[in-house]
């Protein structure tokens, strides 16, 4: 008995021990379950699916509303795997922060996508972030930009960053750079707002050739509309740039409506505008708002790129403007893009209005990522 006592003990500490191990992984095991999504991953169809990284962070066009939507539409119907990205302080992961332009977290899905859709606007990330966009662009992979991605980045005048030449207005010593980004991949850079913001909306006619590509398959003259209203871009476009869809500014038949998802535009206004607010006019020619272009960048192999300026949350209300980009992605990824691609929304899709927030609208907001899914 004497010699049974000890070996009783000795598996009771035991048992203690390994008792109060258990508990103490508890809250660090549920922490790690509980951690915020700083990004979300929408599955594809199998294993060899086609991997799309959506970067949203801009400050009007409610990109993270948009691009989640899109994701879903791409991963739900078409059978891609879909990584979307957002802003967020450094401090508060996984709580949206649209303003906040230093940090997109998420970005090193770039080093396995197939394809990537940015709509950023102003953004000076670091280097360590920055590189990943770089990378991804040097290797010749395609790349969808939306609305402000012509001017998707802006990095300080005295900024030490190595990737400043990204920023929208560029025009230091690396003169292939001039324009930065948005030039030297998409095509152009910020110029202007062509039409009335907020009062003319956007008519996307079908350009002449466009049909050859693919790109405007189940799409009509009209179909492609948003409220968000042309923006004003060099003619002609740079290199080997095709227009696919035209904007035709169109005067609004309603009353101004602040608080209306469209301002009180409507897809059916059909007056043509002639001038702008300056009552400055618009000239003959109608401004593109979906091209395609190569790219390549110093270094890089050489891409494809497709623009569209048309793309704020509220414009994927319209079933054409759905269309148009997920035609687009498919076009991108040299797939054979469908006679009329399924493009129904998925899930309650209730965007916002375009519109600028005040620095505290979102730390108030508290809006998280999780909610996009």
């Amino acid at each position: 008995m004497k010699n049974v006592l000890p070996i009783v003990i000795c598996l009771f500490l035991f048992a203690c021990k390994e008792q109060k191990e258990t508990v103490a992984k508890g809250p660090e095991t549920t922490k790690e379950v509980d951690a915020p999504k700083k990004w979300l991953t929408f599955d594809g169809a199998d294993e060899n699916a086609k991997h799309i990284v959506l970067v949203s962070g801009d400050e009007e066009y409610r990109s993270e509303e948009a691009l989640p939507q899109l994701a879903k539409i791409l991963s739900k119907h078409h059978g891609f795997k879909c990584t979307v990205l957002f802003a967020q302080e450094e401090d508060k992961p996984g709580i949206v922060n649209a303003n906040h332009v230093t940090n997109i977290p998420g970005l090193e899905a770039l080093t396995t996508a197939d394809m990537m859709v940015i709509f950023t606007r102003f953004r000076a990330l670091p280097d360590g972030q920055m590189k990943y966009i770089d990378d991804y662009l040097k290797s010749g992979k395609p790349v969808m930009g939306l609305r402000t991605a012509t001017h998707a980045f802006n990095f300080p005048e005295d900024s030490d960053s190595n990737y400043a030449h990204y920023s929208f207005n560029y025009k230091g010593d690396k003169t292939e750079w001039e324009g930065g980004f948005g030039r030297l991949v998409l095509g152009e850079t910020w110029i202007r707002h062509h039409g009335h913001h907020k009062h003319q909306s956007t008519k996307g006619m079908v350009a002449i050739g466009a049909n050859t590509t693919g790109i405007t398959n189940g799409i009509s003259d009209g179909d492609v509309w948003g409220s968000s209203d042309v923006y004003g871009v060099r003619l002609p476009l740079p290199g080997d740039s095709q227009p696919i869809i035209l904007g035709q500014v169109m005067n609004r038949k309603g009353e101004y409506d602040e608080n209306d998802i469209f301002f009180g535009m409507r897809p059916t206004d059909d007056e043509i505008a002639t001038t702008n607010k300056d009552g400055e006019s618009l000239g003959d020619e109608l401004m593109p708002v979906t091209w395609i272009k190569s790219y390549q960048l110093p270094n890089g192999k050489k891409g494809k790129a497709i623009a569209s300026t048309v793309g704020a949350a509220n414009d994927l209300l319209i079933e054409g403007t759905r269309r148009l980009l997920v035609n687009g992605v498919f076009w991108g990824l040299d797939l054979e893009i469908p006679e009329k691609a399924n493009v129904s929304l998925v899930g309650d899709y209730k965007p916002t209005k375009f519109e600028f927030r005040k620095a505290d609208y979102w730390p108030a907001k508290q809006l998280s990522i999780e909610s996009f899914e």
